[in-house]
């Protein structure tokens, strides 16, 4: 949705494979510990030759410290560098303390994406990857609203009425993505009442219902979710839950801990308390 300066990072060569898979990918460049001379042929081509291709100096050793400076004012803290690792997940203190290893890896995703992703912030994981992020906003609860609300499109476009849309082999990949967001979100009765959907499908697609989308997010379960900072109110735990949500991870330090952690057990939530505040400014 959002693709014009973007950067790939890798924590690894760049090889051929991932070479080709970021041929058609639209992004402004790429950094990595090192390149095979294929994927670097294939890079090189990307943007007709502007393509910035970064090589990290593995050596590198950052300073303990950052400084910052605003209108003449410094500000220094420690760098960004706590470690992100099971240990965090340890301490689990809801009823239901079964945490399985497909969610403990989904867990540390969430927990990762957040030590980088501007406070206030919550992040939802699902199957290996970030499906819903909630970032700097002024309140818990709307982080987890929004970011529950985009892992809920997420969720949406494995919908088989979505997955059948049938597009004209003409139509750009954004265009097609567009056309989905705006199935999902906010219908296409307008495409179909005038039959402009001749213009982006080759068969007339059915409407997903209100009803329809209902039904199949409230079969999803599984969902982890992380957060920067403590739960405030059990609100967010409500709302997390009816994006499919059965794990959190959360730094915990709230006046209302037990309330959060009871509406955890009244759900049948997995909740660890991370100990760990993932602010950095």
């Amino acid at each position: 949705m959002s693709s014009f300066g973007d950067w790939v990072a890798l924590s690894d060569t760049c090889e051929l494979t991932t070479a080709l898979l970021l041929k058609s990918e639209v992004s402004d460049g790429i950094i990595a510990p090192d390149y095979t001379p294929e994927a670097l042929e294939i890079l090189k081509a990307k943007k007709r030759g502007t393509y910035a291709i970064v090589k990290i100096d593995k050596d590198y050793i950052p300073e303990e410290s950052e400084v910052k400076q605003v209108y003449g004012i410094k500000f220094l803290q420690g760098r960004n560098n706590a470690v992100i690792d099971k240990s965090l997940l340890e301490n689990i203190v809801t009823e239901n303390k079964n945490i399985p290893e497909e969610a403990k890896i989904d867990l540390l995703i969430s927990l990762i994406t957040l030590k980088y992703t501007q406070s206030n912030s919550v992040c939802y994981a699902f199957g290996g990857q970030t499906i819903g992020v909630g970032a700097g906003q002024q309140s818990r609860i709307h982080c987890t609203r929004l970011a529950g609300d985009k892992a809920d499109n997420w969720q949406l476009r494995q919908h088989e009425k979505v997955l059948n849309l049938k597009f004209l082999p003409t139509l750009k990949r954004a265009d097609r993505d567009n056309l989905i967001d705006i199935y999902i979100t906010e219908g296409i009765s307008d495409l179909l009442e005038n039959n402009k959907w001749q213009s982006f499908f080759s068969e007339r697609p059915e409407e997903l219902t209100a009803e329809e989308k209902k039904s199949y997010l409230s079969k999803i379960r599984g969902v982890s979710l992380g957060s920067d900072a403590f739960f405030p109110f059990s609100d967010n735990i409500e709302r997390a839950y009816r994006s499919g949500v059965s794990y959190i991870a959360q730094p915990g330090g709230s006046v209302n801990d037990e309330a959060v952690i009871k509406a955890c057990d009244e759900l049948g939530i997995a909740m660890a308390v991370t100990g760990l505040r993932l602010f950095h400014h």
